[in-house]
C-alpha cells in the first residue's frame, strides 16, 4: 500500500488488492454506524420551505460522535437571513454553515429534535463518506507527443522505449483518457495496460476520518462474513 494523497477529509493511496474485495470493502463503508438527527418535531415554521424539506435537510447534516446514542437537540431561530445548521443545540455539527431555510423579518422557527445511531443501507443520512477505485494503468504513445501532454503527466512515472514514452497513471488525477485524446487527435493511437493495483480514494463527511472509515469499513465486512461462516457451519 502507498499514499499518494492525503488531507483533512479526504485519503488515495495504491493498493495492491483484487476488484471484487475493494467492491466489497466499498459496499460495507455503509455499514459503519454513525449518528444523525432522527425524530423531527416541528413547532412553528413560518420559513417558505415545507416542513418535510426542512426535516429532510436537517437529517442529512452530519454530526460529530456524541457522548450517547440518543441525544435531544432543538433549534429556535427567531431573526431575519439564513437559518444554518450551526444554530442547532445540544448537538454539535460537522459543518456550521450547511444552510437550512432562509427566514424573513417576525418570522420563527421552532423545532425539536433527537439523534440516533444507525447504518447508511438504511438510510443516506447515516453514511459516513464514499469509496471510489479505478486500475493503474499504463499508457504507451508517441515520443513525439511528449511536449503537448507534458503539463498533465508532471507528478507521473515517464518512460523512454524507442520512439515510445510509457506513463505510469497511479496517481490521484487519471491522465489517460487525456493522453488518448490527444494521441487520437494528432491520428495515432495509444496503447493501455491495465494494470492489477488499484488507486482507492476514500472521502469523509465529517463524523470520522477517511483513514478510519477504511479500516472500519473492512472489520464490518469481517464480522459480516465471520457470522456467514458460523452459519455454514451450523448446517
Amino acid at each position: 500500500m502507498k499514499l499518494i494523497e492525503k488531507n483533512e477529509n479526504q485519503i488515495t493511496f495504491v493498493a495492491e488488492i483484487e476488484d471484487s474485495l475493494a467492491n466489497s470493502i466499498r459496499r460495507y463503508v455503509n455499514h459503519i454506524p454513525i449518528m444523525a438527527i432522527d425524530e423531527v418535531e416541528i413547532l412553528k415554521n413560518d420559513s417558505p420551505t415545507y416542513d418535510e424539506t426542512v426535516a429532510h435537510r436537517i437529517g442529512l447534516i452530519p454530526l460529530k460522535p456524541g457522548k450517547s446514542e440518543n441525544q435531544k437537540a432543538k433549534l429556535n431561530v427567531k431573526k431575519e437571513g439564513i437559518v444554518h445548521s450551526g444554530e442547532i443545540k445540544g448537538v454539535e455539527v460537522v459543518h456550521k454553515d450547511i444552510p437550512i431555510t432562509f427566514l424573513n423579518k417576525d418570522q420563527e422557527l421552532e423545532i425539536v429534535m433527537e439523534s440516533k445511531s444507525g447504518v447508511g443501507v438504511e438510510h443516506a443520512k447515516f453514511s459516513p463518506g464514499i469509496m471510489f477505485y479505478r486500475n493503474v494503468v499504463e499508457i504507451t504513445i508517441n515520443k513525439d507527443l511528449q511536449d503537448k501532454i507534458k503539463s498533465f503527466v508532471k507528478e507521473n512515472e515517464v518512460k523512454e522505449k524507442g520512439d515510445k514514452i510509457i506513463i505510469l497513471d497511479n496517481k490521484k488525477r487519471e491522465i489517460a483518457d487525456v493522453c488518448e485524446s490527444i494521441s487520437k487527435k494528432a491520428g495515432k493511437s495509444a496503447e493501455i495496460d491495465v494494470k492489477k493495483d488499484l488507486v482507492i480514494t476514500v472521502e469523509s463527511f465529517g463524523q470520522i476520518n477517511a483513514k478510519d472509515i477504511f479500516t472500519k469499513s473492512i472489520s464490518e465486512l469481517k464480522k459480516e462474513l465471520t457470522g456467514v461462516s458460523k452459519k455454514i457451519s451450523k448446517e
